[in-house]
């Protein structure tokens, strides 16, 4: 078996035991650097893949910045009014991702897949341009969507509640 063989199967198998780890973790601040973990782990296996771009973007901003607004929204929010976890339904959870991913399997290995045709390389330069001349409505409407969801977790996370810090402030 050859060195990138045993890398991608040691990567992938970190990876699963630590998105395995994010589901049943009880404390959310391990579930959060499990998380991390995860997706840091992805991005090699993008590396591992001869995908350069997609593995940084995917440690840079998966593995970077969500998962440091992750732990940020945590350590700000009161231990309080975080909710209790509860792990009542994880035997039914278990069986029935279990029976999903057996039919999966099944479903794959049944078929004949076509050989995949070699990937062209395409540089970052050709990639900007596609993206700014042929994709530019799409990537507008995507920087639309991100700017209106940021208002909205905003606006959602400005508490007015009695007692509040911004309640106090508004009405001195």
């Amino acid at each position: 078996m050859e060195l990138s063989a045993v890398a991608f199967y040691v990567v992938a198998g970190v990876t699963l035991v630590a998105a395995l780890g994010v589901v049943v973790a009880r404390s959310v601040v391990y579930a959060a650097l499990l998380l991390i973990l995860s997706l840091v782990m992805t991005g090699l296996i993008y590396l591992l893949l001869l995908a350069d771009f997609l593995a940084l973007i995917q440690i840079l901003v998966y593995g970077g910045t969500v998962s440091i607004l992750l732990l940020f929204a945590l350590m700000l929010t009161p231990p309080e009014t975080r909710p209790e976890l509860n792990h009542r339904g994880w035997a039914l959870g278990a069986v029935t991702s279990g029976a999903l991913f057996a039919l999966l399997l099944v479903a794959s290995l049944a078929d004949k897949w076509p050989a995949a045709g070699a990937a062209r390389h395409i540089s970052l330069v050709d990639l900007g341009r596609a993206l700014f001349s042929t994709w530019a409505v799409p990537f507008e409407v995507a920087s639309v969507v991100l700017l209106v969801a940021l208002l909205g977790a905003l606006t959602i996370a400005r508490s007015t509640s009695p007692g509040s810090k911004i309640a106090r402030r508004a009405s001195a």
